[in-house]
């Protein structure tokens, strides 16, 4: 179940994250909302705060092309929707719902983002959404 959950949170993490800066983005943000409030209820509000700020940051970030504030941003959500599901279990089954009601063809969590450098010797390093690195 670990690795399961582990998938399932870099999903939404990815997903949510990507939805920040469409016109999904309340249905994404309600969607969540009522996630936490069936399951700790008690963090609900803090984590609707946590989804506008996010927000926030996720248009200023696309805006100014700062990948590194985007891939933070979503280890920021992978990690508290991980911690979520550890603590309910049950929530597995309704994350999954919700994640194929708010983007069906899972081109959200599909986005990924490459880096390459190049150095004296030949070798390039790239990351992108599962952080393989590769030498040529």
């Amino acid at each position: 179940m670990d690795a399961e959950v582990a998938l399932l949170a870099q999903s939404a993490g990815t997903t949510l994250v990507a939805l920040m800066a469409t016109d999904a983005w309340h249905r994404a943000r309600d969607g969540i909302t009522r996630l936490w409030r069936r399951t700790q209820p008690e963090r609900a509000e803090t984590v609707a705060a946590e989804l506008e700020a996010g927000r926030e940051d996720v248009l200023v970030a696309a805006t100014a092309g700062d990948q590194e504030t985007l891939d933070e941003l979503r280890r920021q959500w992978q990690g508290a929707v991980r911690r979520l599901l550890v603590a309910r279990p049950a929530a597995v089954e309704e994350l999954r719902a919700l994640l194929d009601q708010l983007d069906p063809a899972g081109s959200a969590a599909r986005q990924i983002t490459q880096h390459a450098t190049a150095s004296g010797q030949g070798r390039v390093y790239q990351a992108g959404h599962d952080q393989h690195i590769a030498e040529r």
